[in-house]
């Protein structure tokens, strides 16, 4: 079962000028979404803040480990009416916010029959999903927000939390199921997360330089003297150690854009303040070519031509013009 991503909408800027395709390159063979959080299925406005209690949760008979599949006993009695969330394993990264982005592992389980509907272990890809109203279910909110990355957290999620009267029946969840969740969180990532890795000499004067700073805030680009590259520049300015993206990749990132011709900047999430997250095939054809190979962890610079991006058909209210030469800083925090 091959999930979609956890977004409700492609995010602001850039991704959602160049975004072309529908949802179907990150279906699958099921044609499935993900039970996770999409705008159609959740609720279609946010419940009162719930009461968090520890119990009941079912016991997980097998899997132990943070990072193995868990199995969970079939839940007995009723469920509580309330949140329940329990910290499984203590985890001793950073404190997850409201608003940060998740990379983690998670397995599913109805209630009152047991079913397992969904789990990222067997797809070997964790999800990366925003801790933010509307961006996700609600019981994921509240019963993640103040852990720690490196936790195990279990949870029952009464309907009201979860998809409420709608229910989600591509995955039989009934609108009076309780759902449980297992979640290995193992990373978190805010407005402030940058690369980390080696840094890489910039010797070539006839391509932008780019500051190395990773301190949270938007490195330079110094754009040089003479006509702009008429082939796609894709190079390490921070060499990562992360696995290498795919083209089918959905990664998270921060960048920054600038044009060539002036190196005014178009485009920012260290201005928003906000990470983003998208697939590698809904972006122009320099993003998803300059960053595939590329490693997690990375800054790369990325000088996109025209024919590689918007060409004669720049996005309307932009500051982009026809036949524009883009440079791109991207750091590529995670992938799923």
């Amino acid at each position: 079962m091959r999930r979609r991503s956890i977004l409700l909408a492609l995010p602001a800027g850039l991704v959602t000028l160049a975004g072309c395709g529908d949802d179907s390159s990150d279906k699958g063979k099921s044609g499935k979404s993900s039970p996770s959080g999409d705008a159609s299925s959740a609720a279609p406005s946010a419940p009162p803040s719930p009461k968090l209690v520890e119990g009941p949760l079912p016991a997980i008979t097998a899997g132990g480990k943070f990072g193995e599949k868990p199995t969970l006993a079939k839940s007995s009695g009723d469920p509580s009416k309330d949140l329940a969330v329990k910290t499984v394993i203590a985890g001793n990264g950073a404190t997850i916010a409201e608003n940060d982005y998740l990379q983690a592992h998670y397995l599913g389980q109805i209630w009152a029959s047991g079913k397992v509907f969904d789990n990222t272990f067997d797809r070997k890809a964790p999800i990366l999903m925003q801790l933010k109203q509307g961006a996700t279910l609600e019981g994921w909110r509240y019963a993640l927000a103040g852990k720690k990355a490196g936790s195990r957290v279990e949870m029952a999620i009464p309907p009201a939390y979860g998809f409420a009267e709608q229910g989600n029946p591509q995955f039989g969840i009934k609108a009076s199921d309780t759902m449980v969740f297992v979640f290995d969180v193992q990373a978190t990532f805010n407005a402030k997360s940058s690369a980390k890795g080696k840094v890489v000499a910039q010797n070539d004067s006839a391509v932008p330089k780019v500051g190395t700073n990773t301190d949270g805030k938007a490195p330079s680009i110094e754009i040089p003297d003479g006509d702009a590259p008429t082939k796609l520049v894709a190079e390490y300015v921070i060499e990562g150690d992360g696995p290498e993206l795919k083209a089918t990749d959905t990664v998270l990132v921060q960048y920054k854009g600038v044009l060539w011709e002036g190196g005014k900047e178009f485009d920012s999430t260290y201005k928003r303040s906000d990470l983003t997250s998208f697939s590698l095939q809904q972006v122009v054809k320099g993003w998803s070519q300059g960053l595939t190979g590329k490693k997690v962890g990375s800054r790369v610079l990325v000088v996109v031509p025209p024919k590689l991006g918007y060409g004669d058909n720049p996005p309307s209210g932009s500051d982009i013009k026809k036949d524009s030469t883009l440079v791109f800083t991207v750091d590529i925090l995670a992938k799923s």
